[in-house]
């Protein structure tokens, strides 16, 4: 991989990250580079690890995924340098963001997890988030672990919908 490859994956994802005001998975991330045929998996992966190691880019552990934010040298690294990255490159970036943004938004808001209480039973825990406030959070017992699954997989198609019914029903 050339030094001017590496530079370009670099400043895509960082611009990518620049024009959301949310996280974006790894998997959100790479399959606009694989899907668009700009760069192969395993390039993309070393690019991801490069942003972070390097500081421009923060990851953590959400939902059994890693989601990506830009630190401050992120920021201000794409502020000077995005006119590197071609016209028709970015509008690929933005239509992709805009095409995508209801699903890539409700991916980074909605948090969900089940885990085993000591009685046996489990909890799914169901949470929405706008940013960084937590619009809803509702932790449901169930006596069985499918169950459990089945509600967490649920939330994260109906989260919106259910938020929205509740707040009417109670206002």
């Amino acid at each position: 991989m050339n030094t001017d490859s590496t530079t370009l994956y670099k400043l895509m994802i960082l611009y990518m990250l620049s024009k959301v005001n949310f996280p974006l998975s790894n998997t959100q991330l790479s399959s606009f580079m694989l899907d668009k045929q700009y760069t192969d998996y395993f390039t993309f992966q070393e690019t991801i690890n490069s942003l972070v190691e390097d500081g421009f880019i923060r990851g953590y552990s959400h939902q059994s995924s890693t989601h990506y934010t830009l630190t401050k040298e992120g920021e201000e690294t794409i502020a000077f340098f995005y006119t590197k990255i071609s016209t028709a490159i970015r509008d690929d970036i933005e239509t992709y963001l805009f095409d995508n943004k209801y699903e890539l938004k409700n991916e980074a808001g909605t948090v969900t997890d089940c885990y085993k209480l000591s009685n046996g039973n489990y909890i799914a825990h169901c949470q929405l988030k706008e940013g960084d406030t937590t619009l809803i959070e509702l932790n449901l017992n169930v006596p069985v672990e499918e169950q459990a699954e089945i509600i967490c997989a649920r939330w994260r198609e109906n989260s919106q919908e259910v938020y929205d019914y509740i707040v009417r029903k109670l206002m």
